[in-house]
C-alpha cells in the first residue's frame, strides 16, 4: 500500500471519528454526566414533574410512574391513556422500564440509590426540583431548558417560558384592573375537616403569587416541598386573608365544615371569602405556575362563598 493511499485512509477514518465526537453532547446532572450522540426518542419519566415537562415539549413518554395519580392531581398537560405505567414513583419496576427499551430515563435524586441500576438500562438524567434550599421554579425552568436541549427542541422550551411570562402578566393586569390584589391569600388543600396543607413562601406556588402581585397570607417557610400542615385555627391568626381551597376535596367535606366551629369561626368564612379552584399540582414543573395564575385569577374575580363545594 502506497503512503498516499494510507494517508487518505487515515484522513477518512479521522474525519469519521471527528464527526462522531462532534455529534456527541454531554450534560452535567446531580449524579454525574449524560452523553448522547443523538436526541432520544423513547423516554421514561419517573416523576410527574418530568412527565409534565416532556409533554410540554411535545414528547410523549414511553412509560411513566404513578400514571393513575397524574390524571387526578396534575391533569395538564394531558397524558395519553396509551402510555404504560411502570410502577410507583418511589419504587418503579426496573423490569417494566427495561421492557420499554428507552434511550433516556429522567428521574430525581429521590431515586439516587437506583441510579446505577437505571444506567444499566438506559442513559439517565437526574434533576431534582424539590430539595432543601432549592428555588422550585428556577429548578423547574432549568429542567425544561435542559430537556429541551437534550431532545433537540430548544425553541419550543423557550416559547413555553415566553408563554408563561405573558400569561402571568395578563392575569396580573386583570387583577389590577379589578382592584383585588390588596388582601393576602391562603392557598390550602384539605387533609380532613380540621387540617390543611398550607402553601408557604418557599414553594412553587409563591412564584405565581409574586407575579400576580398577591401576598401569601402564610408567612412561614414550610418543608422543602413548600408547605406546612396546620389546623384551621392557625389561619385565624391572619384575619385579613382570603382562603383559596385547591381541589380535590372529599364529597362530605362541605357538610362537615358547615358544622365545624373551627371553620365557621374563620374571618374569611364569615366574609364569604372562600374560593375554590381545580387541582393544580404544587410539586410539578413550570406549567402549574401558569395554570394556578389563570384559575386563581378567575376565582378571585368571580367572588367567594362561605364554604367549599
Amino acid at each position: 500500500m502506497s503512503i498516499d493511499r494510507l494517508t487518505r485512509i487515515i484522513i477518512v477514518l479521522w474525519l469519521c471519528f471527528s464527526a462522531t465526537v462532534t455529534a456527541a453532547k454531554t450534560w452535567q446532572h446531580e449524579q454525574g454526566t449524560l452523553t448522547l450522540s443523538e436526541a432520544p426518542k423513547r423516554v421514561v419519566a419517573l416523576n410527574w414533574a418530568a412527565t409534565e415537562t416532556l409533554l410540554l415539549l411535545g414528547v410523549t413518554p414511553v412509560g411513566v410512574a404513578d400514571k393513575a395519580g397524574y390524571s387526578v392531581w396534575v391533569q395538564e398537560p394531558e397524558l395519553p391513556e396509551s402510555v404504560p405505567d411502570i410502577g410507583a414513583r418511589v419504587a418503579p419496576s426496573l423490569e417494566a422500564i427495561a421492557e420499554l427499551k428507552p434511550d433516556l430515563i429522567v428521574t430525581s435524586s429521590e431515586m439516587a440509590p437506583a441510579t446505577d441500576l437505571l444506567e444499566r438500562i438506559a442513559p439517565t438524567y437526574v434533576i431534582s426540583v424539590y430539595t432543601q434550599g432549592s428555588r422550585p421554579f428556577e429548578k423547574a425552568r432549568e429542567m425544561l431548558l435542559t430537556l429541551g436541549d437534550i431532545l433537540d427542541v430548544e425553541e419550543r422550551a423557550h416559547a413555553i417560558l415566553t408563554d408563561i411570562d405573558n400569561t402571568l402578566a395578563a392575569q396580573r393586569e386583570r387583577l389590577r384592573q379589578h382592584g383585588v390584589t390588596d388582601q393576602p391569600v391562603a392557598l390550602v388543600n384539605f387533609l380532613d375537616d380540621r387540617h390543611v396543607r398550607i402553601y408557604a413562601p418557599n414553594g412553587l406556588y409563591q412564584t405565581t403569587l409574586n407575579e400576580l402581585g398577591l401576598t401569601n397570607a402564610w408567612p412561614h417557610n414550610g418543608n422543602y416541598w413548600g408547605f406546612s400542615v396546620v389546623g384551621l385555627e392557625a389561619i385565624a391568626a391572619y384575619p385579613d386573608s382570603r382562603v383559596v381551597v385547591i381541589e380535590p376535596t372529599r364529597p362530605e367535606l362541605s357538610d362537615h365544615l358547615a358544622h365545624s366551629p373551627f371553620w365557621t369561626y374563620l374571618p374569611a368564612v364569615r366574609r364569604d371569602e372562600v374560593y375554590q379552584i381545580d387541582a393544580v399540582w404544587p410539586f410539578g414543573g413550570v406549567f402549574p405556575v401558569k395554570r394556578l395564575a389563570m384559575d386563581l385569577t378567575d376565582a378571585l374575580l368571580q367572588g367567594g362563598t362561605d364554604n367549599v363545594r
